[in-house]
């Protein structure tokens, strides 16, 4: 695909997989914690499925049941894939989608690895972008995702797909970030804005209607009141939405600015984006240590339900 943004959030979450980051880092620990993950949910998947990139903890609303199939969009190094496979048990299956062949090979290993040597075996994982899902229709019963769907281009499409895959009265339950008001242009246009989860974030009311024109019912868009200056206790990060404290360890070139990169047909962009030799993350650092992120951006409970 030649979407340079894809390309930069690609590239960056490679890094992130391969950046040795795990739940037993503290500050790692305390960003999962600061968004709704209890520390015995924490010690029961391994650690290295925690990168700290969380926003939310949807599984914890996502009401799952024993022998359901759940769909993880963006599934990272698994760590929501694996709560969820304890909650659909052995008679369920959660299917973990993510396009970052780093991302999955991580996840793999970690599923291969389990807890206490015992291998997590109803799981699988797929390479794919979230708006192309290599899954039949109307094939599962819900579809979860933390911190992703903001980085897509074209979220309408990431609803469609959503709602095709769900059966009748499946539903979905996501934790992503949402803006408050429009972001300075500074913000708004610049990749490492994007890929940092921020400048690819749509309000509530864009997020609630692009999912009631895909055909959602019930559909609910909450405020969870979370302090996103939690990515700061994180160091050497190149993961979500990176707060002005955090430093960097990725070699990522910093992509300055977005111009057209809208999709064309067949996916490709037209347009480029600027490329400087500056260091992705502390490029990302030093632009937002001028805002205060939750002056515009607000860690939110999605919920909505595909009509019977």
């Amino acid at each position: 695909m030649n979407n340079p943004v894809i390309q930069a959030v690609r590239s960056t979450y490679a890094s992130v997989a391969q950046s040795g980051l795990s739940g037993d880092h503290a500050g790692v620990q305390g960003v999962a914690e600061a968004f709704g993950y209890s520390r015995e949910e924490l010690a029961s998947i391994p650690a290295e499925a925690n990168m700290g990139l969380s926003c939310g903890n949807p599984t914890a609303y996502a009401s799952l049941r024993p022998g359901e199939v759940v769909v993880d969009l963006g599934c990272g190094g698994g760590l929501d894939v694996f709560l969820a496979a304890a909650k659909v048990g052995p008679s369920g299956r959660v299917i973990g989608i993510d396009m970052t062949p780093e991302m999955l090979a991580r996840a793999r290993a970690n599923a291969a690895k389990g807890n206490d040597g015992k291998p997590i075996t109803n799981v699988e994982f797929h390479l794919a972008t979230i708006d192309r899902l290599p899954l039949p229709d109307a094939a599962v019963d819900c579809v979860i995702s933390n911190c992703v769907i903001n980085l897509a281009p074209d979220k309408p499409a990431v609803f469609r797909e959503i709602a095709r895959v769900l059966r009748p009265g499946g539903r979905l339950a996501v934790s992503d970030l949402v803006l408050k008001k429009p972001l300075p242009a500074e913000i708004a246009d610049d990749v490492i804005a994007y890929v940092g989860c921020i400048a690819g974030a749509i309000s509530v009311d864009e997020y609630r209607r692009g999912l009631f024109e895909a055909g959602f019912a019930e559909v609910e868009v909450l405020d969870t009141g979370a302090d996103l200056n939690a990515y700061a206790q994180v160091e050497n990060s190149s993961g979500c939405c990176s707060a002005p404290s955090s430093s960097a360890c990725c070699s990522t070139p910093a992509l300055i600015s977005i111009r057209n990169t809208a999709p064309t047909a067949g996916g490709a962009t037209s347009g480029t984006c600027e490329v400087d030799s500056t260091d992705l993350h502390g490029g990302l650092r030093n632009l937002l240590s001028r805002y205060d992120v939750n002056e515009y951006a607000a860690s939110a409970r999605v919920f909505a339900v595909k009509p019977l």
